[in-house]
Parts: C-alpha cells; structure tokens; sequence
C-alpha cells in the first residue's frame, strides 16, 4: 500500500483543539485520524480507520484462534428481546429508543446477548452442537449524559463482543479462561500495557468477570494492586475486610450529650475532644458513624426508595461502589430533607431507623459490637457508645466507602493497596443462565433429558482500544504508534523538490511491492520543517529522509520511538525495512509461542 500525502484526505493542526480533554483526542484531531462529527460521534479519516482496522484485525485473528465463529447482529433491534431479559427497563435512559412507523419499538443496540441466545435457541437442538462460540465487530450506541474525552467515551463505538454457550460450569469456566488468555494475547499484540482486575458485572450479570485495565492517568476507572500479593480490582469491586465480631452487651450504654453547632464530622470530633466526652480526648473521625441518605431507584418502579447508608465518619460514601452493589437500581443523594422531618439533617443516628421503617445498610467495619459516635436524631445533640447489634440493627452489609490507599488487602495478610488509574479495553463475564433462561433455551441433553446451556460473554473495546494505544504511547511532539497498529509503517518524507521527491516515490513503490504499507511526504508546497513536524506528530514508527545525501546514496533513517538517526545505503534500505518489521512480529507473538 503506497498513500501520497499530496492526495490523502489529511489537515493536521498546529494547536490543540478547544474542547480535546485528555491527549488521544488532542493527538488523534491533530494528526488527523478522526473528526468530530456529532456530540460523542467522530468520523475516522483514512489513517485513523487504517488504525482502527489494522487493530481490529489483530481482535479477529485471535478469536478465530480459539475456534469463536464469526458473525454479524443488526445494530436495530427490536425491543421485545430487550423487555424479556429485563434490560430494557435496567438500561433506562442510557439506550437510545425509537418507533418504526408502525410504532413498534426498537433500540440501537448496547450489547447482544439476547439477540446471540435467540440464534442458538434457533438453530441449535442437540447438546452435539455444543460447545459454540460466537462473535461479532460490532457498531454500538449508548446515550451518555456527556460525551468526553474523544472516541474513549462517546456515543457511538466499534466494539468486539463474543458469547460462549456451553452445556455445564466446567465449560464455562474453559472458555472463559481461553479468552482470557486470548485477550493478554491481544493487548501484548496491540503494545498496551494492562492490568487484569476483578470487577463487578452491572448489566450484564453472572457469577465472575475481570476487566482488562490499560494504565493511565486519564482512565476513568480507578483500580488497586497489592504491594504483597497479586491481587488486583476495580475500586467498585474490593471487599473490605471486616474486623471481628463483638459482643454488644459488654459495651457501655449509650449516652446523648448536648453538641451544638457540630453538622460536620470535623466539628464533632473537635467538639467531642475538647468535652472530653465519655472521658475520651483522643476521638477521631473513624470513631464516628457518618449516616448518608440516598434515594434508590428501581427499573420499571416510580417511587423511589429511601436508604441510609451507615459509614466510618472519615470515609466518604462512593456512589459508584454502591451504585454498583445494589444494581439495576440507580442511586442519588437525597436531597427532599423538608419532606422528611424525622430525618434531622447534620444529626441523624441509626437508631430511630427500623421504627421509621428505612432500609440501613453498613459498610463491613460497622461489624456487630462496635460502638460508635453518631447523632442522636435530634438538632445539636450526639450520642456516644451506640452499639451495632444493640442499639442498632442494620439490615446487612454494603461496599459504599471509598477506597482509599494504604487500606489493608482483602486477599493477603500483609498487604496494602496501592492505587492507579486506567482505562478499560476489554471485559470478560461468566453470565450463567440468565439469558438461556430468560428464553427458555433449551437443547436435548446425552440422557435424552433437556439441557439448559450456560453462557459467557467477553468485549472488547475496538475504538477504545485506538485511543488507549494513544494515550500510552505519544511525546509532546505527536502520536507514537507501535508498529503493529501504525497506519503505515514506513513514511517517506522528500526533503528537496528535484531528485528527492522523484526517489521518495519510487522507493515507495519498491517498499510497497514488498508487502510494506509506506506513507510519503510528497508535498511540494511545504517546507521539510513542516514535513518533519507533521512526520513526529502522525507517529509513524519509522521516518527515512530522502535528502541531502541522496547523491552520495544515502537516505536517514529515523526511530520516532526512541529519536535514533542512522544513514542506510539507499540500496539496502528495502532488505533492512523488512527484516525489521519480521523481527518485531516475532517479538511481539514470541510472548505467546503457542501463536508464533
């Protein structure tokens, strides 16, 4: 493949654009891989869908590895599928819905499951067809409230999404581990640096799932590691670890104490040392129990729910852990405090909870005989020594706290957490029935009794995966492709009108003709400054000269990762070009030598 930037549908930008938020979409506007076209929708140019293509080649070559057929479900969707598996509700206001002219309902499609249990069910009867996988590259649409961060978070994205069937758990959890291993195989090919983390599984339901989480300071998603063992999770998916049970009926009984003006968990330790309350001059914020309402809605349901949300008064409550924890509902910070005047606002204590008949739930370190500081339910007074099991009875446990570093790890003894950032690329669920259920699929079993097969589900972010790339590999000249994705791998930049330009071309032709796909600089308009410039900022791997040694016969080689220059006979730069791109194949899958 031989481009011509003389030709080629390409405008780069000297300033980063006004609204481009973190770097892959400051860099991606600029080198001109993609345009804005809409809120949340971009239009990719030819060299961003000649990334966008080559990573989604390198997705396909290592499903159709482990045996996953491709196929190929419509983006419009009907909504009956949707309403049977209960997600048309559970999605709400996060799908995109319309009416044909007939009025019948439809979406734009977020996932497929249900549409990949219905092709089974269809076409499948025997428990002899089993084990199937299936997958798709696939156009999806979700209606974000706000569209940002470039193609990382918008509207509309390329999305590699496969579904399991298997006929028991044993299946199951071989598939998932095969695309498991696919998946390191795909993130090493496509140059990221990633990290496996446990997550919840939100819509999609099931008994497991891990998120692939490629580093970086602008990933919206934030996730631990241990700095004694190996494990690693989404923040919404750490268990705490709860401290031992303790018998409530040996702790002090409860006594109020007049604290004016303390609506703040600041105010009420200051207050409470300088009392000396309960002869104590050492109480903390984690002494305390800080009591948050929410309102909780449910899908399908139009009132919303009240639930008090009992935490250590030096954590904050994280909506999205809770949020996470008691989905399909979605949660909110209660705000109709005139509406509830039992509800004493800066004061509010657990104790009066269960007689109002609100649902409490505490973070795990709320355990049985703790006691605590908390409001006493009325204004400018707190009560000390209020027992959980005692004086108060929560109805169980939830991870709403925030996460914080230095907390202990809930899977070794001695180890602490440590926090980063990170942007997620690829999910893998074990789903179970819920969708062969839903759709009663059912197929003859080798007793000649029905079988129910059970199903995973494992995504990929196609166009996010682009961006990721972006993100973890740039400088503050431009973009810095690994030569696996790069749109081309060699761009050729004719530094001279005359001879240059003449010799760029058919050295281009020569490194096309041997398999290579090559970009050259053949503007006559411009000045070699600029051509340079815009070389750095496309990202190309590798940028040869064709300049002022070209009479002695030579060209420049350089090595946009590292900035290295070395003169190459004009003659041997074809045999050398190619040897390197065969190396670096093979050290990319020398990871995996079971695909070398």
């Amino acid at each position: 493949m031989l481009l011509r930037m003389s030709t080629l549908l390409l405008r780069t930008l000297r300033e980063d654009p006004a609204d481009a938020e973190v770097p892959s979409h400051r860099l991606l506007l600029r080198a001109g891989y993609v345009r804005r076209a809409a809120s949340g929708g971009f239009t990719w140019l030819p060299l961003g869908k000649l990334v966008l293509d080559r990573v989604t080649e390198i997705v396909r070559q290592e499903m159709v590895a482990i045996g996953d057929q491709e196929v190929h479900f419509p983006a419009l969707l009907p909504a009956e599928p949707y309403r049977t598996s209960g997600r048309w509700a559970e999605y709400g206001d996060d799908i995109f819905t319309l009416a044909d002219r007939r009025g019948a309902e439809h979406l734009l499609a977020p996932t497929h499951e249900e549409m990949a249990a219905l092709l089974v069910k269809d076409l499948f009867t025997s428990y002899r067809d089993f084990p199937v996988t299936l997958f798709q590259v696939q156009t999806k649409f979700r209606d974000e409230a706000r569209p940002r961060a470039g193609v990382l978070r918008g509207r509309e994205f390329l999305m590699k999404d496969a579904y399991s069937f298997d006929l028991d758990e044993t299946g199951l959890r071989a598939a998932y581990d095969r695309h498991r291993v696919a998946y390191r195989r795909v993130f090493d090919r496509l140059g990221l640096a990633y990290t496996i983390v446990a997550a919840t599984s939100g819509a999609m339901g099931g008994s497991a799932s891990e998120e692939f989480l490629a580093a970086t300071e602008v990933g919206e998603d934030t996730f631990v590691g241990c700095t004694a063992c190996a494990y690693a999770a989404n923040t919404e998916a750490v268990v705490t670890r709860a401290p031992a049970p303790g018998d409530p009926a040996a702790q002090p009984p409860a006594e109020v104490h007049d604290t004016p003006q303390t609506p703040t968990i600041a105010a009420l330790v200051a207050l409470a040392n300088a009392r000396r309350l309960a002869g104590r001059d050492d109480w903390s914020a984690a002494d305390t129990l800080k009591n948050v309402v929410l309102t909780v809605r449910r899908p399908g349901v139009d009132a919303a729910e009240l639930l008090v949300v009992g935490v250590p008064g030096d954590r904050e409550v994280d909506l999205k852990r809770i949020g996470a924890a008691l989905h399909p509902a979605s949660v909110a910070v209660f705000e109709g405090w005139d509406e509830q005047p039992d509800l004493v606002r800066g004061y509010l204590g657990p104790q009066i909870l269960g007689a109002l008949g609100i649902r409490y739930l505490v973070d795990p370190r709320v355990a049985p005989g703790t006691a605590w500081l908390t409001g006493a339910n009325e204004p400018g007074r707190h009560a000390v020594h209020v027992v959980s099991g005692r004086d108060f009875h929560p109805e169980g446990t939830v991870e709403a706290a925030e996460v914080r570093p230095g907390d202990p790890c809930p899977a070794c003894p001695t180890g602490e957490l440590t926090m980063r950032r990170g942007i997620e690329v690829g999910h893998i669920f074990q789903l179970g029935r819920r969708f062969t259920d839903a759709f009663a699929l059912d197929v003859l079993g080798p007793a000649g009794t029905p079988v129910r097969p059970t199903m995973g589900c494992y995504g990929i972010g196609v166009s996010r995966a682009v961006a990721a790339i972006a993100e973890q590999h740039h400088d503050e000249r431009g973009l810095v492709w690994p030569a696996a994705v790069a749109p081309c791998d060699v761009h050729l930049v004719a530094a001279g009108k005359g001879p240059q330009l003449d010799a760029a071309l058919d050295l281009g032709g020569r490194l096309a003709a041997a398999g290579l796909r090559v970009l050259v600089d053949d503007r006559t308009h411009v000045s070699a400054g600029v051509k340079f410039t815009d070389a750095e900022l496309v990202g190309i791997p590798r940028t040869v000269v064709v300049g002022r040694r070209l009479a002695d016969g030579y060209v420049e080689v350089r090595e946009r990762a590292t900035g290295e220059r070395v003169e190459v006979p004009l003659d041997g730069l074809v045999p050398r070009m190619v040897d390197e791109m065969r190396q670096e194949c093979e050290q990319t899958l020398g990871k995996h030598p079971d695909r070398v």
